[in-house]
């Protein structure tokens, strides 16, 4: 099984400052206490060095044991509330972080269940997750402290200068020399992590779109049988050997340029003392040594907070890479708008007329002027060869995909102008590839409709006739169906399928291929909980067996994405046209057309 490269959009997309400063608006509040906070700790941080600075100057060489004591419970003090101030501030920053990744998850998730069908059939999977999960996660940390790290090291840098100056203004000339350094030495350190952040997660998308498809049910069987395992195990080694070094890459990346900064920040308070002493008249300073160690504090004070605003910027650069993967599965546009003033089909009976439809897959047309009325409470039956668009059809009536043009219409009102409440309410579809949860067989019931009662459960499940094989399993309704529904074969799974659309009691129904791919025993039993379902219903069925196409009301062919043939059973024998070389071509037991259609 071979994975494919996930396609990237272009590296070069720019999401704006101001759009990411937007997510912080609703936590303004918390974000203004915070910085207040946070600004408040690092002018507190200020206060220790010139209470050091009394101590040496003052309290120890006069002997003034009252004022030595009174300033050191200052400085405790000072540490004590700088702590706790911290400890708020820490809890504020967490909690503005955390909720706006869960809102970033929210907003992603609810923006893709607006996405047509279009964009899962060409999307994988694990991309989709890697996005919610890996780069949300990973902007985590960053909205987290990074706010807070800016603001900090901002105030810190401002107090420090002043108390700095306050000291001995020629020394900080002398300091802020050095500034100019450091930007220089943390140039382009940015772009170059940005770069490695952006590959290293698509390379986190490509392994979640490899462990995904490879450690499914499906995928673990597809690769046993057909002696892939270790191939499997030789990609995925390949793979994350590739994450690991982009990962050790991205952590390295201006590691040089920080241990220079280092060094610089480390020489500086010698090259004070040394110039203290080169400056001093006959043996004495010319400032006193609580100044200077005073001085020297605080200068690690500037270095140390402008570094780190160096490297915030850093982050910054590399965590546009995660914005940047976010905001293009946001700027998605949706294709299927939801409407401003939907109209609610309060008592639906299900007429159905599709009027002048056309559906295209890009450039390539599906369906061409498509036009049919299926009275409320019809069967309509559509045939035609593979390629010929019955699935593409079945899918445009709930709105799975958008109509190029034209109009399809439920009680003459077009499907556009309803909410996709109300249109999942009126239509429901049965389809070949049933999809069930990794849950119990009751939460996939009742996931078409969560209030149901426990009678109204076990009323469809018998009526689908799949309750007495529910009984007899170990924990009844309770029973975890497995990946998929693996607990269960192909019929049982058709048979829950139909129960739970039973459960939606949807006036139209869409059968797509339900039981082409069943044996026919199977098959039999499958289609009389199908005739059930049907009862008074508007339905729709997709290249079925002749004895259930032979009983429609009416009947259309397709050949080409266009109605080439309409009538009933025996009108289109008569005719001996396409309907007729189809039942000839497939014989009597089988389905009419193909079991699947190329979409």
């Amino acid at each position: 099984m071979k994975v494919t490269t996930v396609e990237e959009p272009p590296a070069s997309r720019r999401v704006p400052l101001r759009r990411i400063l937007e997510l912080f608006l609703p936590y303004r509040l918390r974000l203004g206490v915070m910085l207040g906070l946070i600004a408040a700790s690092s002018v507190l941080a200020m206060v220790p060095p010139f209470l050091l600075r009394s101590i040496l100057d003052v309290a120890l060489p006069q002997g003034r044991v009252g004022l030595l004591s009174l300033l050191a419970v200052g400085m405790l003090a000072v540490t004590l509330i700088a702590s706790g101030v911290g400890v708020w501030q820490s809890y504020l920053s967490l909690g503005i972080g955390e909720n706006m990744m869960n809102d970033l998850r929210i907003a992603v998730y609810a923006h893709l269940q607006r996405m047509p069908l279009a964009f899962f059939t060409r999307t994988k999977t694990g991309e989709v997750q890697s996005r919610i999960s890996n780069d949300i996660g990973g902007m985590g940390a960053v909205v987290t402290t990074l706010s807070g790290s800016i603001v900090g090291n901002v105030t810190t840098v401002l107090a420090s200068l002043i108390a700095m100056l306050a000291l001995n203004w020629r020394l900080t000339i002398v300091s802020l020399l050095m500034l100019p350094v450091f930007a220089l030495i943390s140039r382009n350190v940015g772009n170059q992590r940005r770069a490695i952040t952006r590959e290293r997660q698509a390379q986190l998308a490509l392994l979640s779109v490899l462990v995904e498809e490879s450690l499914s049910v499906s995928g673990f069987l597809l690769g046993r049988v057909m002696g892939r395992t270790q191939t499997l195990v030789e990609q995925f080694t390949r793979e994350s050997g590739r994450l690991t070094d982009l990962t050790i890459r991205s952590a390295m990346a201006g590691r040089w340029r920080a241990v220079t900064m280092q060094i610089i920040m480390a020489a500086m308070p010698i090259g004070i003392y040394w110039a203290a002493g080169l400056t001093g008249d006959q043996g004495h300073l010319a400032i006193s040594v609580g100044t200077l160690v005073a001085y020297t504090t605080l200068q690690q004070g500037l270095f140390g907070p402008t570094v780190s605003l160096l490297g915030a910027g850093i982050t910054l650069q590399s965590s546009l890479a995660l914005f940047e993967r976010i905001f293009e599965y946001l700027d998605l546009p949706v294709e299927m708008p939801a409407p401003e003033r939907p109209v609610r089909l309060r008592r639906p009976r299900g007429h159905v007329r599709l009027q002048n439809v056309d559906f295209c897959y890009g450039e390539r047309p599906a369906l061409q002027d498509i036009s049919i009325d299926i009275p409320a409470g019809s069967h309509l039956a559509v045939v035609g060869a593979t390629g010929a668009g019955k699935t593409t059809l079945g899918y445009l009536i709930p709105r799975l995909y958008e109509v190029t043009s034209g109009r399809i219409l439920i009680d003459g009102v077009d499907i556009r102008d309803l909410d996709f409440e109300t249109l999942a309410s009126v239509v429901g579809v049965v389809s070949q590839e049933t999809y069930l949860f990794h849950t119990t067989v009751g939460d996939n019931l009742r996931f078409a409709r969560p209030q149901a009662t426990p009678d109204e459960v076990i009323a469809a499940t018998k009526a689908a006739q799949i309750h007495d094989i529910i009984e007899s399993l170990p924990d009844g309704y309770d029973t975890v169906v497995g990946e998929r529904g693996y607990r269960f074969s192909g019929g049982e799974k058709q048979r829950l399928a139909i129960a739970r659309t039973m459960l939606r009691d949807p006036r139209v129904l869409v059968l797509d291929e339900a039981t082409s791919s069943l044996d026919t025993r199977t098959e039999r039993t499958v289609q009389q909980a199908l005739d059930r379902l049907s009862e008074g219903r508007t339905t729709i069925t997709i290249a079925h067996r002749l004895s259930t196409i032979q009983h429609a009301d009416q009947i259309i062919t397709l050949d080409g994405g266009r109605v080439v043939e309409q009538g009933t059973h025996t009108e289109l024998l008569a005719r001996q046209g396409h309907y007729a070389a189809l039942l000839a071509r497939r014989g009597p037991g089988k389905p009419i057309g193909a079991t699947k259609d190329a979409r």
